[in-house]
């Protein structure tokens, strides 16, 4: 049976290199990878953006309506006239790839597990648990209940240990209070911190 795999990690863990890591040896074996990302992921526009510099172009957006199910076999069938990319060849999808997927709805995580129990593709998806708050994303709560595998994917605070919580910049001065998403550009960036650095950041607060 196909599973669903939930890759996790805090900011900057190397999760958009691994995913493309994970397309390139598919496709190295000559086997056919659809990737995609949610449309409220704006970085790179339609493509995944790796820190290391690598980018490429997903095969479709999911929109906070869509029914990724549908969506899904739409494109792999080649039948999608919205489809990003287009196939010469329609084969078999082996591997579904999802960047950035706490930003999924907790319905289009069930849709994913869909994917994998009913259809037969694995699907692997990534991204992070907890906001700037240290809440957690709807579609990373759901991907921690429903996932089959689960794995960390791992990266170090400032201070060499094992980073776990993203903080939010604006500027120079880490923020505690906003909006759950705001994507890093030109006035907002994110860093990754241990429990100890991160509660000496925020003088011990925990939460919204």
């Amino acid at each position: 049976m196909a599973k669903l795999y939930f890759r996790y990690g805090a900011m900057n863990s190397g999760k958009s290199t691994g995913l493309l890591q994970v397309a390139f040896n598919y496709e190295e074996r000559g086997q056919r990878v659809l990737l995609a990302k949610p449309q409220l992921d704006t970085k790179g526009d339609t493509a995944i953006v790796s820190r290391l510099g690598m980018t490429r172009d997903v095969d479709f957006l999911i929109h906070p309506g869509d029914n990724v199910r549908e969506l899904f076999a739409k494109v792999a069938s080649g039948d999608d006239p919205d489809a990003l990319l287009e196939h010469v060849e329609v084969k078999p999808v082996a591997c579904l790839l999802v960047d950035e997927a706490q930003f999924l709805t907790p319905g289009q995580v069930d849709d994913l597990f869909r994917i994998a129990v009913l259809d037969g593709v694995p699907v692997i998806a990534y991204g992070i648990r907890t906001d700037f708050r240290t809440a957690a994303f709807p579609g990373a709560g759901r991907l921690l209940e429903l996932a089959h595998s689960l794995e960390e994917l791992k990266t170090i605070c400032r201070c060499g240990r094992k980073a776990v919580f993203n903080t939010r910049r604006i500027g120079n001065e880490i923020v505690f209070d906003g909006e759950q998403v705001a994507i890093d550009g030109q006035d907002i960036a994110y860093e990754s911190l241990c429990g100890n650095c991160y509660l000496e950041a925020s003088g011990g607060r925990l939460g919204s």
